[in-house]
């Protein structure tokens, strides 16, 4: 962010971390990541042909890539969890953030953060988290692995601009517990209900009691078995 403020970027910047101390996430959670051990970058790009209105289909867009990139060393079983997760066998692989810039009603920048768990072995108390070295038995050199990562992101994002709708139905086809029953929490309550997918505009939608019900990322919570 400070340097899109100081003008220092353009369409495509990346700045790659081999270690970050101040990691954040959704619900101003922390992303902690043990030194040189994993990608952790952001990639500032100008939304082009995009509307405000239409956020959520970068975050759709930059989720179908991760998604593709990580599944392609582990062949199988990686899925998008709604938000911003990326999943394997139901422990957490990664993580998106996606900040954005807007002045007035123009869309200017956004900054689209990615942490993916790579050759780190020891998570501490955090049982919920995996790696790419944990499930293949291997170790990556993550510099070009990250290398390769951008390209995705930046393929599926010409492809978004292309066919929206497309990118819509791969999100849905790889969609963590998708008609699922799973357990969840809001501010009030704790309760079962199935995922049926998400809205255009990143609603995550709910069947609880018979009906469907919508939710903003922040206003639900996962409970993990």
């Amino acid at each position: 962010m400070g340097l899109i403020h100081a003008g220092m970027t353009q369409h495509g910047t990346v700045v790659f971390a081999h270690h970050q101390t101040k990691g954040k996430g959704q619900r101003h959670k922390q992303w902690i990541s043990a030194p040189g051990k994993n990608i952790i970058l952001s990639i500032i790009i100008q939304p082009f042909g995009l509307k405000i209105n239409q956020q959520f289909l970068l975050s759709m867009s930059v989720a179908n890539a991760v998604r593709k990139f990580f599944n392609n060393y582990c062949n199988r079983n990686t899925k998008i969890k709604w938000p911003n997760d990326i999943y394997w066998c139901d422990r957490k692989a990664g993580g998106i953030l996606i900040e954005n810039v807007i002045q007035g009603k123009e869309w200017k920048y956004a900054v689209i953060g990615i942490g993916l768990n790579i050759n780190q072995v020891d998570f501490g108390e955090n049982k919920k988290a995996i790696s790419l070295t944990q499930i293949t038995g291997k170790k990556y050199d993550t510099i070009s692995m990250a290398k390769e990562l951008i390209g995705y992101v930046h393929t599926s994002f010409d492809q978004l601009i292309l066919n929206a709708t497309r990118l819509a139905k791969y999100y849905h086809k790889h969609l963590y517990k998708l008609n699922e029953k799973v357990q969840v929490k809001t501010k009030d309550k704790s309760f079962g209900g199935i995922v049926k997918g998400v809205t255009e505009n990143g609603l995550l939608i709910m069947q609880h009691n018979e009906t469907e019900e919508h939710y903003r990322a922040g206003e639900i919570e996962w409970v993990d078995s």
